[in-house]
């Protein structure tokens, strides 16, 4: 099927065949044998050893390449999305990246100043396909909040079986409203960088500045939550 060998296939942003991207697949999933195993395998290394960062910088398309998120430990949806892709097309998963637009009820109050709405426009995550191939499965995905910000915004974190939608949480541990999906955009093969860098710089020019924003969303998440 031509569809499932392009999103197994390498692509500039999802640059699975990168050595550094390949040699982490094999280290993480490698010696698992299913495939809902290794999405699981993988999808708690993106959530949990790439810090969630929403100050990085837009207008730079290395923030959207799997393996500079990886070299670099941080990144903000997209990019996580775009290394959980990679990592899973290197270990033979079929994998694409899907967009959609976000209302985010805990926001921190700096975050909130700085993107000016609580609708965060191209929020990414990602859809895989780690069941039998002839059902036509896809499962999404969100590889985005790590488990130490969660904790501190009071929201347990997302756990994903490997076989079944783990979509950002509806609710805080509180039963207070988190995250609700709003728009979707649908699926891509790899990135749309370009088009990303100019929506989020007419979107949010005081969040998109060249270099980015300094910040750590951990610590302005204490006594955040409720925003």
């Amino acid at each position: 099927d031509t569809v499932l060998r392009l999103v197994l296939s390498p692509a500039e942003f999802i640059d699975s065949d990168h050595p550094a991207v390949r040699a982490k697949a094999e280290s993480v999933a490698g010696a698992v044998a299913d495939p809902v195993g290794k999405a699981r395998a993988l999808y708690r290394v993106v959530r949990d050893e790439i810090r969630y960062d929403p100050y990085i910088d837009y207008t730079d398309k290395e923030t959207y390449r799997a393996s500079s998120v990886l070299e670099k430990g941080h990144g903000y949806c997209v990019g996580k999305a775009s290394l959980y892709a990679a990592l899973c097309r290197a270990s033979g998963i079929p994998a694409r990246l899907g967009l959609a637009d976000v209302k985010n009820h805990l926001a921190t109050p700096r975050l909130l100043e700085a993107v000016g709405t609580d609708l965060f426009a191209y929020h990414g995550y990602v859809e895989i396909m780690p069941g039998d191939i002839a059902t036509g499965r896809w499962v999404k995905v969100t590889p985005t909040f790590n488990e130490s910000l969660c904790r501190k915004l009071g929201v347990p974190p997302l756990e994903f079986s490997g076989d079944s939608d783990a979509l950002l949480q509806p609710f805080d541990a509180s039963g207070r409203a988190f995250m609700s999906y709003v728009v979707q955009h649908g699926t891509f093969f790899d990135v749309p960088a370009k088009f990303l860098v100019a929506e989020m710089s007419r979107l949010y020019p005081k969040l998109c500045r060249p270099g980015g924003l300094r910040g750590n969303m951990e610590d302005e998440s204490r006594g955040a939550g409720g925003h």
